[in-house]
């Protein structure tokens, strides 16, 4: 018999798109849907149990257990570095992690650089490679404003079409890493469960395959 497989989805346009791939790969979950506030859709004769989570979270719920696999950006990934293993990049949510700044913006490199992110961990090893000294500015929403108000130098955040930045009058001063959705397992479902999650990675694969 199939164990059930427990998959966290990340909420919202993301989510949608990967959940229309596992339909696809066979995995389908009608129910999910429909237009209602529930978070967990179960389909036992496909052996699949989804739920809606926040993106930044999906990989605690996988990390600790609550899901055997779910979907998270690289960014996420790198950030928060989980205890989990990394499967297959699903080619979608494509975007970049870049270094942006008001246009008219020089740096001085007398003086540390001042920069807001909510990916703290990233900004770090990406100017500790540069030798450049950093002052972090933690936020966690509209960052573009931090160069604007003079709260920092430069920012250091996730730029898909670059359209939010012109409206305020930033630049793309580097992309450094490009980003998109990975599937991530349960180390401890990956060797319990490990027929079903194969299959759905190698199901997953060839969806991805076809798109390139």
């Amino acid at each position: 018999m199939k164990k059930m497989l427990n998959i966290a989805l990340p909420k919202g346009r993301l989510g949608e798109k990967v959940y229309d791939l596992f339909e696809k790969a066979g995995y389908e979950c009608p129910s999910i849907k429909e237009n209602s506030r529930k978070l967990v859709f179960e389909n036992s004769e496909k052996g699949v149990r989804y739920f809606w989570v926040k993106p930044s979270d999906v990989s605690v719920y996988v990390e600790r257990g609550a899901a055997d696999l779910g979907v998270a950006g690289k960014d996420i990934l790198l950030e928060y570095a989980p205890d989990v293993y990394e499967l297959l990049d699903l080619k979608i949510g494509k975007c970049s992690m870049a270094v942006a700044a008001k246009r008219e913006f020089v740096d001085d490199r007398n003086k540390p650089l001042t920069v807001a992110t909510k990916f703290a961990n990233i900004a770090k090893r990406y100017y500790a490679k540069q030798g450049r000294e950093i002052d972090v500015v933690p936020l966690n929403g509209s960052i573009e404003l931090a160069p604007i108000l003079g709260l920092s130098d430069v920012i250091v955040d996730i730029v898909e079409t670059g359209s939010t930045l012109k409206e305020n009058d930033l630049v793309v001063v580097e992309k450094f890493l490009p980003i998109s959705a990975r599937l991530i397992a349960n180390k401890s479902s990956f060797k319990f469960k490990t027929e079903e999650v194969e299959e759905v990675q190698k199901k997953l694969q060839a969806l991805t395959q076809e798109t390139e």
